[in-house]
């Protein structure tokens, strides 16, 4: 018998929705959050994994940036993209705090408010991209398009090439 797995507000939030997606869970690792181990230990391709980074503008504060999980995110382009002149990512224990999630399952979907998402344009060239849940061990697999739609998210190349 397979255990039921709990909705988090990202899966509430595709399901109030109607969009279709997959929960992927995974054993976690709490010495290797990285999406590398992620797609190790789910079966998913890391190409198809997708980082969610939370950053603060120096006009628009906090604004998050979705990336392909073994890419840098480019502060500068994201700071265009945002609007800002200037982007720094936040610190660690601002995360929590800041949007109800922790390192390893911070999902651009769902969080204590709505910020600003920003979706790195790669994303739109897959079929299906997976990104955290809102919690570890918990993906959430699902068209990139559906994601930008359910996050009102704004597409724009954010990675260093």
């Amino acid at each position: 018998m397979s255990k039921k797995i709990k909705k988090t507000n990202a899966a509430r939030i595709l399901d109030g929705l109607g969009i279709d997606y997959e929960i992927k869970t995974y054993e976690v690792d709490e010495n290797d959050l990285s999406a590398v181990h992620v797609a190790q230990v789910s079966g998913l391709n890391i190409e198809m994994i997708f980082k969610t980074l939370v950053a603060r503008g120096d006009k628009t504060g906090i604004i998050m940036a979705v990336i392909g999980g073994g890419d840098e995110l480019d502060l500068k382009a994201l700071a265009r993209a945002s609007s800002n002149k200037s982007v720094e990512m936040i610190a660690l224990k601002e995360l929590l705090p800041l949007t109800g999630y922790v390192r390893g399952g911070c999902s651009p979907l769902g969080a204590k408010k709505n910020y600003p998402v920003f979706v790195d344009a790669r994303a739109l060239t897959l079929e299906k991209i997976s990104v955290s849940a809102g919690q570890r061990g918990m993906q959430i697999v699902l068209s990139p398009q559906d994601l930008v739609r359910a996050a009102n998210a704004t597409v724009a190349e954010l990675v260093v090439v």
